[in-house]
């Protein structure tokens, strides 16, 4: 009885031929020499080296060790190697020829997929910012008067992205309680998760001329799950007067895995009602193709599941996003990362973060491993996430996950 091939999937595999996310990785036997690869069922194809044996033109594009020269390519090489590698893993004659060079997910090493250029993020959910409106001010507007205006955001640190993974170095800083006299420094007490989505530009832009709403499929590549790591007591007594510094800026977690848009097409969905008219650069009512994403994301902490945030309730999508970041002329580079702002729901078990979750720590949580206001070194935070797809089937993201470590 001959052994099942890696390509013979089980019904319903959420990383089937209809996904098809993209990373790099590299073998214990060459650990230096990393590589494109495409994630199918538990298995890793080794892109670069089936498009040779099989003589596509795009064998050069894929033999390199980042996916940045396939991001700089442009929407027509991305949708003629999606088909391309489709056809790859679906058709019986190309076997013999693909199945040596899959690689089981568990014996290679998985590292961060791009070079990363800039990195934004922004503050996108209704949810979430109203949440913490709340917290923080509990005697006013929930929201600030510009919030459903503008997609609000803050440029990041580019060079603190790292790949699921890699273990997460509690911060120092200052920080200062309300009944502090002064400020002290030391390790973060505060130390939280914010569960987001990220998306990577692919095509470039112009300097001065802005990206707009309906350019979004021709500049964003894909996008995948993304943690950024946020210390709330360094972050509470820098930000004011500017935004976001310390308290961010120490680490952000990114999935090994880019799912390409075209794979979430039966995702897409039309972004909640707005309450006010949005200027022309934002205004998504005609829009051909609906900027939101169905996306069910699950956060769990040490194995148990204590949050399931829902990004289609985004009060602000990835296109408008994209628009309002570029709308004063700044132009994009290939491997921009940006993301979407923690994402929460309405319910208590639909926030995405712990300073909602546990209401600024005055509510822990109930852990097997004990109650957590905020994390605790030794915690693992892992994320993961799925979209509807073609027929029922659903599409899946690839996890993210960090360890706090002293």
């Amino acid at each position: 009885m001959s052994e099942q091939s890696p390509l013979d999937l089980a019904e319903g595999d959420p990383f089937g031929p209809h996904n098809l996310p993209y990373g790099v990785f590299s073998t214990a036997d060459a650990p230096d020499h990393r590589r494109v690869g495409v994630r199918i069922g538990d298995h890793v194809l080794d892109a670069g080296a089936a498009a040779h044996a099989l003589g596509s033109p795009y064998a050069a594009l894929l033999a390199q060790p980042t996916l940045n020269p396939l991001l700089a390519a442009g929407r027509t090489a991305w949708r003629d190697v999606r088909r391309a590698l489709t056809a790859w893993v679906t058709v019986p004659a190309h076997r013999p020829d693909i199945e040596p060079l899959l690689h089981p997910l568990d014996t290679v090493t998985l590292h961060l997929p791009y070079e990363v250029s800039d990195y934004v993020d922004f503050y996108a959910s209704e949810h979430h910012a109203t949440n913490v409106g709340r917290i923080f001010r509990p005697d006013g507007d929930a929201l600030t008067p510009n919030w459903k205006h503008l997609p609000i955001g803050y440029h990041g640190r580019s060079g603190t992205i790292v790949v699921s993974g890699t273990d997460v170095v509690r911060p120092h800083g200052q920080r200062k309680a309300p009944s502090d006299p002064a400020p002290v420094f030391g390790p973060s007490v505060k130390l939280d998760i914010e569960a987001e989505v990220g998306f990577v530009v692919g095509t470039p832009s112009e300097l001065g001329r802005p990206v707009e709403l309906g350019a979004f499929d021709d500049h964003v590549f894909g996008l995948f799950l993304l943690n950024d790591w946020s210390a709330r007591d360094i972050q509470a007594w820098e930000y004011v007067p500017l935004g976001p510094f310390l308290g961010k800026s120490f680490a952000t977690s990114v999935s090994a895995w880019v799912t390409p848009l075209e794979a979430l097409s039966a995702a897409r969905v039309v972004p909640p009602t707005r309450d006010f008219p949005l200027l022309p650069y934002l205004d998504d009512a005609d829009a051909e193709v609906p900027g939101g994403f169905d996306i069910h994301i699950a956060v769990a902490i040490n194995g148990q599941l204590v949050a399931e945030p829902p990004f289609a309730g985004m009060y602000w999508t990835a296109a408008q996003q994209l628009a309002h970041m570029t709308v004063n002329g700044a132009s994009l580079r290939t491997g921009d990362v940006f993301g979407s702002g923690t994402v929460s729901g309405p319910e208590r078990d639909q926030r995405g973060s712990l300073l909602e979750l546990t209401w600024n720590g005055t509510e822990p949580v109930e852990l097997a491993s004990g109650k957590r206001t905020f994390l605790e070194d030794g915690d693992i935070v892992t994320m993961t996430a799925w979209a509807p797809g073609a027929d029922g089937v659903r599409v899946g993201l690839g996890e993210v996950t960090g360890r706090i470590v002293g």
